[in-house]
């Protein structure tokens, strides 16, 4: 069996894959934004841009860690511990927010320097209103359902394609343009750009996600079932079972020290 990476290269791999998709988002918006005066034609660069780098990201990232990248994710990963199953502990649930918090600010002032701008910038962009807030709590709904549906049916290895393309429909399909990531979205308040976002829209937009998460949580439980496993009939990450008299260990139970590398890498967040 492969070793666990301790928990300092863990926290490690979260903090420099957010910052890394902190600066595809930004850096592509910017980039974007300064090709072209059409909103539109900025949009599309910026969700392809962004659904390729993070796909990469997570394929990179997701042995070490998981590639989590998103607190909402790693919420996830503590609450299947929390009901018998596999997952983060507490402290290490904590130290993964912390190090991805950290990441996505430095990726913001990160993108910004690298496009000669000046750093630390806070975004003027005010993002308000119901409909935008619904919004979030869809896009961190379907990310969350997306991700542990597919470890329920046995596809944990789509992951990071199907979350990637998952992004870049929902920058789309939902009026807040998907954050689905409070850590990213903190980030993006130190950045006045095309996807900046102003410090006083963030209570909201990561209230909304947080709902969102535990919404999708819910939807998953409801399609999949609960319980240790919650249905799961494939290890993330593992060849396929054989056949045995006892069920081959599923991705719910995993060591006692917290997520194994085959699930966790092939869990994620935009």
């Amino acid at each position: 069996m492969t070793a666990q990476p301790s928990l300092s290269r863990r926290a490690a791999a979260e903090l420099v894959g957010t910052a890394g998709l902190l600066v595809v988002v930004i850096g592509s918006g910017i980039k974007a934004a300064e090709l072209s005066p059409d909103t539109g034609v900025a949009l599309i660069a910026n969700s392809f841009a962004s659904a390729i780098g993070l796909g990469l990201i997570i394929t990179l990232f997701g042995p070490l860690s998981g590639a989590h990248l998103n607190p909402v994710v790693t919420l996830t990963s503590w609450w299947s511990r929390r009901t018998g199953g596999e997952g983060l502990g507490g402290r290490e649930a904590l130290v993964y927010a912390a190090a991805q918090s950290a990441g996505a600010m430095c990726g913001a002032l990160l993108a910004e320097v690298m496009f000669g701008r000046t750093p630390g910038t806070f975004a003027t962009q005010v993002r308000d209103g119901g409909h935008l807030l619904i919004g979030e709590v869809v896009a961190t709904a379907g990310l969350v359902l997306l991700i542990e549906g597919l470890g329920r049916i046995g596809r944990p290895r789509l992951v990071p394609a199907a979350v990637a393309a998952y992004i870049a429909a929902a920058i789309w399909f939902t009026s807040s343009g998907s954050f689905a990531n409070p850590a990213g979205t903190v980030g993006r308040s130190f950045s006045d750009s095309f996807t900046g976002i102003a410090p006083e829209s963030l209570p909201g937009f990561v209230g909304a996600q947080l709902v969102g998460g535990i919404l999708g949580l819910a939807l998953a439980a409801l399609l999949y079932g609960t319980g240790p496993g919650g249905g799961r009939i494939a290890k993330a990450g593992a060849p396929a079972p054989v056949e045995t008299t006892v069920p081959t260990a599923l991705p719910e139970t995993g060591p006692a020290d917290g997520a194994s590398p085959e699930k966790a890498a092939y869990e994620t967040i935009g």
